[in-house]
């Protein structure tokens, strides 16, 4: 029999387990900077969707937004490794994040057909959020905190989630760059690690994936080999107190965390820039990144499929 009918077959039950299940799938900004891989992406998603998934997209931009802000000639600040939002920044975001990067995204969709949409949180009121407020943090390692105004940055208090389930009946594919609004409709700048938390959570999704430029979780950072297959929350906290995981990966990793205390049953991280990744994960049993689930889910995958 043809390896691709072997592998076909293999897939059924988890086609059958995901069908009209929603997957919440988060764009690195690495995958946007290469439109092989972005194609890609939109090819997997395509296929997703023929099988009766729901899929939610979410991106930032922060690269992109950071180029334009220099060809503009404004310099972009970061504290902490954290951009500062002022009146201009943000003016660049909406251009960046609600415009240029989302229509890449669409466009890439609709070139195998697919029915996506492009919103923003601030769309529908998909998004509530409120300023920032004054953060003590430490510029840099050794030095003293100080008090940040990081400006017109958000955190989400409420998600419209009957706004995307609308449109996911619909069968559309939501595509949600990272800005959102407060109740008087002040635009804010949203983390969109945080935005994707926040959708799989209010959408009760199946999975939340996080594609990155890396293939996952490594148990050794010098070690690009060392990627753990699966572990779950307790094996997450003995990483960080080992201080194996560090800089951007940390965000990703507590938002993992924070969906599946919330009854997203899996979580991922995988590398979006090699092909037909987010297949490989969805529907192998050995994957290709790093699942994160907790303790009874992991048991359940020990037991059942890699048991199989």
């Amino acid at each position: 029999m043809h390896k691709t009918i072997i592998g076909l077959k293999k897939a059924i039950p988890y086609i059958r387990l995901y069908k009209n299940k929603v997957f919440v799938v988060k764009v690195g900004g690495k995958i946007l900077e290469k439109k092989k891989a972005l194609a890609a992406l939109c090819e997997d998603v395509t296929l997703l969707q023929q099988l009766g998934i729901k899929l939610v997209l979410v991106h930032g931009g922060g690269v992109q937004a950071s180029e334009l802000s220099q060809k503009l000639g404004i310099e972009p600040k970061f504290v902490a490794g954290r951009r500062v939002t002022d009146t201009d920044t943000l003016d660049v975001a909406k251009m960046v994040y609600a415009g240029s990067l989302n229509i890449e995204i669409l466009s890439a969709l609709r070139a195998h057909q697919t029915q996506a949409v492009g919103i923003s949180g601030v769309d529908g009121c998909l998004i509530t959020a409120t300023k920032r407020p004054l953060v003590k943090i430490a510029p840099g390692p050794g030095e003293d905190p100080i008090d940040v105004d990081f400006g017109h940055v958000g955190d989400i208090t409420h998600v419209n989630a009957a706004f995307l389930e609308n449109l996911l009946d619909g069968g559309s594919v939501p595509v949600v760059s990272s800005l959102a609004a407060d109740n008087e409709g002040n635009v804010l700048n949203i983390n969109a690690d945080s935005i994707a938390e926040a959708l799989a959570k209010a959408l009760n999704a199946e999975k939340l994936f996080f594609l990155t430029d890396t293939d996952g979780i490594l148990s050794d950072v010098d070690d690009p080999s060392s990627v753990i297959s699966y572990t779950d929350i307790a094996g997450i906290q003995k990483l960080k107190d080992s201080g194996a995981l560090k800089g951007g990966m940390l965000p990703k990793v507590d938002a993992c965390i924070g969906a599946l205390k919330s009854g997203v049953r899996r979580t991922h991280i995988i590398n979006g820039t090699k092909p037909d990744a987010l297949l490989l994960e969805a529907f192998t049993n050995a994957g290709c990144g790093t699942m994160i689930v907790n303790a009874v889910e992991q048991k359940n995958y020990q037991n059942g499929e890699l048991g199989a």
